[in-house]
């Protein structure tokens, strides 16, 4: 099942309470204090991870608590940190807070390794022996442990891909993806048959490939939620490229540079519809990455099924008054899908890679007694 929406709860430990305590011991007439201080709470961290591509498993489980701190115990022994809760989440995962105001974005895990710091464990309470001075040789003061961070938080998943892939439902995209790469998406001959997005990787040889991503069918009203909605469109906003796949066809009954105009029409819509926002940063939209601005190719596909070449004419014609290339494909026989691999690799390969993937571990926010 995929789920690129989760609304979770963190909480961290709380820190230890310092302890009070005196030495006592025979033949030693000036023992003074000795209690040791409060352990530290567990912070809750997130973890970008590989072996993860949904955030069905945060669906059921929304509450995630990390381990307290021990408290301090006499001889001057300090209580022992809790463990830190680390959660893996697919690559691609924007982390934010739900506060009063709306949303705050705390963190964008965009490489496999990366880390973010959620909430903060508790520090631990100083014991009585840290307050013993030259005039206070007998400190009956102590610290209770601080409390831990807790923290609503909604977990949004934005497909990380090179390429993506847009047009009317029924016009071969999951056909193309499935020639393309090892993905098998479902395919069947009504609207709608996908229902979420589906990434396959197009390797053309040894050194050249790129991630492409299958982003379910988009009709007129899309970003104001007609369809499937707006919902899918955020998984095209990391794209680098975009690929329209147009039915040339007449099995569809529409006309082609009708249907390139309206998906263009919905990316100009969605990148400026403030209302429809799922996300804001303190009650304010969220800056959104302009879709209509991004490299465009069209697809012209089904043309082993062309029965009116005047239709694939009139879109070359229009498109090339706007400097969008075309390129005329069958998903189905094959014809003319390596001249649409190649070009949708060098249009990738043009703009260079704009994330980070240099791995990052995550660092703990401390190391308990029980690691020592």
């Amino acid at each position: 099942m995929f789920v690129d929406q989760a609304d979770i709860k963190v909480v961290a430990g709380d820190g230890g309470r310092g302890s009070m305590s005196f030495r006592r011991e025979k033949f030693v007439p000036r023992g003074g204090p000795d209690g040791g201080d409060g352990g530290s709470g567990g912070s809750v961290w997130l973890h970008g991870s590989s072996h993860h591509n949904t955030l069905a498993n945060f669906q059921f489980h929304p509450l995630y608590q990390a381990t307290r701190g021990a408290h301090g115990e006499g001889s001057s022994r300090s209580g022992r940190a809790g463990k830190d809760l680390v959660l893996e989440t697919p690559v691609g995962t924007v982390v934010y807070e739900k506060t009063a105001d709306g949303l705050t974005k705390l963190a964008d895990l965009t490489a496999v390794g990366q880390a973010a710091l959620v909430a903060a464990g508790g520090r631990g309470g100083r014991g009585n022996e840290c307050f013993a001075t030259s005039t206070n040789r007998s400190p009956r003061r102590v610290e209770s442990g601080q409390p831990g961070q807790t923290r609503e938080l909604r977990l949004c998943l934005k497909l990380l891909a090179d390429v993506g892939l847009v047009g009317f439902p029924n016009v071969g995209k999951s056909t193309l993806i499935a020639r393309l790469s090892a993905a098998r998406p479902k395919i069947a001959n009504y609207p709608f048959t996908t229902l979420t997005p589906n990434l396959g990787v197009v390797q053309l040889d040894n050194e050249r490939g790129f991630v492409i991503a299958d982003v379910p069918g988009l009709i007129a009203g899309a970003h104001a939620g007609q369809g499937l909605g707006h919902r899918f469109l955020s998984h095209v906003e990391r794209t680098k490229v975009l690929v329209h796949v147009v039915d040339v066809s007449s099995s569809s009954g529409r006309d082609t540079v009708e249907d390139f105009e309206t998906i263009c029409q919905e990316l100009v819509a969605f990148t400026g519809d403030q209302k429809n926002d799922r996300v804001g940063v303190a009650g304010r939209p969220e800056a959104r990455v302009s879709l209509a601005t991004k490299p465009q190719i069209v697809a012209a596909n089904k043309i082993d099924a062309l029965d009116d070449p005047a239709r694939l004419s009139r879109l070359r014609a229009w498109l090339k008054t706007r400097s969008v290339p075309l390129y005329p494909i069958s998903a189905v026989t094959g014809e003319g899908v390596d001249a649409l691999c190649n070009a949708m690799w060098h249009a990738v390969h043009r703009l260079g890679s704009d994330v980070d993937l240099t791995p990052v571990r995550p660092q703990p926010a401390r190391v308990s007694n029980e690691d020592e």
